[in-house]
Order: C-alpha cells, then structure tokens, then sequence
C-alpha cells in the first residue's frame, strides 16, 4: 500500500476542446491529515473530488486512493471513503434515522451495526433529539451535520467534504469545525475538503493546496504559506495613478511581497507601523488618492491573492 492515503499523477480532465477542468494535478496526501483545496468557482476543485471518488474518470494521468487505482478498482475504492457533497442530497420524507439506515443498508450493514453506527454518529453531530423527525424540519446546519454523518456510515477511511459549510452561519460552521477535528484525532480518519473559507483552512487544515485554472499553484501548511508574506500586510485602498504607486513599492527594499487589484495594493513588509508614514507620502507623491488603510497580519487570503491575483469569491 502507497505511504499516502490519496495520490494523484498528472490529472488532466478534458470536457471538450474548449473546456480543460484539471491541467495535470499532481497531489500526495500523507494518511491522518486533514487537507484542504481552495480555490474560486470554476478552478477545479469539484472535478479533482469527483475523480478522486470514482464519479468521474480522468482523461489523463492516474489517482489513488489507499493505495488503489481510481478508475481500475473502483469498487473497492468506494468501500473505503465517504463523502458529502456540495448540495444538500437528503430526502426530505425520510426521517434522520432512516437516511443512516439507509445508507447503511447500500454498504450490506447488517441490523445490528447498523444500530450501533446510527446511534454513535447521532450523538456525535447532536441529532439524538431530532433522529425521527423528518429531514424537511430540518435548519440548514442540521442537515449539513446529518449529512456529514451519512458520509461516516460506512466508517470510511478517508473522507471527501465538498464545501461543507457551505451557506451556513457561523455558529454551525464553527460546529461543524468541530466534528471535522475530532474525526481526525479520534478516528484517525484522512480528510480532504474545498472550501471558499480562508478562515476554515487556517484553523483546520494541515496542509493547503490552492488551485487556479486547473492547476495547483501553490501547496504548504497554512503557516508555512502565511509566512512567506511577510510580518505585516499593509492594505491600501486609493484612486489615482495606482499603477505609479506600485511600480515604486516594488522597488522598495522592506516590500517583501506587492499584490494589487482594482487599486487595492496589498504589502508585505517586516513592520507595519514603522513603514506606514513611508507609504502614504510615497502615495501621494505618485497621485495616488488614499481613501482606506489598515494594517494586518497575512492570512491565506493574501497567499491566495499573491497567486492568483485575485480574491477567493471570484465569481
């Protein structure tokens, strides 16, 4: 069996002559870790899951799974993981219970482990309450959350969550968070999930791949991509001649990393209070009109917008 849970050589996946989703992905995703693949809309994220879970086959290039080919053991691959989907998939007439058992009974659980799962996952997403009502009562969070129990029926050993708290607020989402730590540490479960949340990645991802037009473009541990930002971001909001502006900051030797987009320039330097007074003379002497500044430490949205040159929910 390979050292990585989940691997993948040279994906490529072709739609048409016009349409190429996946532009030769290489991943290689150690066992017991959570990973996260970011990316905007359209980038490439659902085609990867979608190949990585059997759904779909690549043009090019090979994925496994524990060790098992994606496309030639198929069948044994899908015993092995779970997966929620970017949709809500539930039927509504179904009661939380009978979704589980249901789910269970396509995986050939017999009844008595069946019980047995329905009423560990229950208590673990916090449905013991709710289980025989109909999944049409159900809030948004709470079908998320039974969602992400259907996904653990099967006691898979990796596990594929596709934005998985999507449209929820924060106070599910942070729930949510929860769960998805303690599979990990409890159950030692390996974990791939996209998401359009910088924060989620931050806080919960061992590893994070961002992807662009089919391609990674950059992969690392949050803070080993945090930190290659600089100390401070500077982020600056103005009108004016900002392609003037930028073109100096370039040129400055404290300017770690110079990101712009619409006349936001964002600017990674070793201290954001130091450098500020520099800054905004420097602005004005090239017409550049401030309307906004602050100062803050990087996060992976500046990572993103460094790679990509643009923000995360581009549409």
């Amino acid at each position: 069996m390979s050292e990585s849970a989940i691997e993948a050589q040279g994906l490529v996946k072709r739609y048409s002559e016009d349409v190429l989703a996946l532009d030769r992905v290489d991943l290689s995703i150690p066992a017991h870790t959570i990973y996260a693949l970011l990316g905007p809309n359209g980038a490439g994220k659902t085609t990867t899951i979608s190949i990585l879970t059997t759904l779909i086959k690549p043009t090019q290039g090979t994925a496994r799974i524990l060790g098992l080919d994606v496309v030639r053991q198929a069948d044994q691959v899908r015993r092995r993981i779970g997966i929620t989907f970017q949709e809500t998939v539930l039927d509504d007439e179904l009661t939380g219970r009978q979704v589980l058992d249901f789910h269970g009974r396509l995986y050939r659980q017999n009844k008595t482990e069946r019980r047995a799962r329905i009423a560990e996952l229950l208590k673990l997403v916090e449905l013991e309450e709710a289980a025989d009502r109909p999944a049409r009562t159900y809030s948004g969070g709470m079908k998320r959350r039974l969602e992400l129990a259907r996904g653990l029926m099967s006691a898979p050993e990796v596990l594929f969550l596709d934005e998985p708290t999507l449209g929820l607020d924060p106070q599910n989402r942070a729930v949510v968070w929860d769960y998805i730590r303690e599979l990990k540490e409890r159950h030692g479960l390996t974990l791939l999930l996209t998401t359009h949340y910088m924060d989620e990645a931050e806080h919960m991802a061992d590893r994070v791949g961002i992807i662009d037009q089919g391609r990674i473009v950059v992969e690392g541990s949050p803070r080993q991509l945090i930190d290659q930002m600089g100390d401070d971001t500077i982020r600056m909001v103005g009108n004016g001649n900002c392609e003037a502006f930028v073109a100096e900051v370039r040129a400055l030797p404290y300017a770690k990393s110079v990101t712009t987009a619409d006349c936001i320039v964002k600017i990674g330097v070793d201290s954001g209070n130091k450098r500020l007074a520099d800054l905004v003379i420097l602005a004005n002497r090239c017409d550049m009109t401030i309307e906004d500044i602050s100062i803050a430490k990087p996060s992976l949205g500046d990572v993103f917008l460094k790679y990509t040159g643009r923000e995360l929910r581009d549409k």
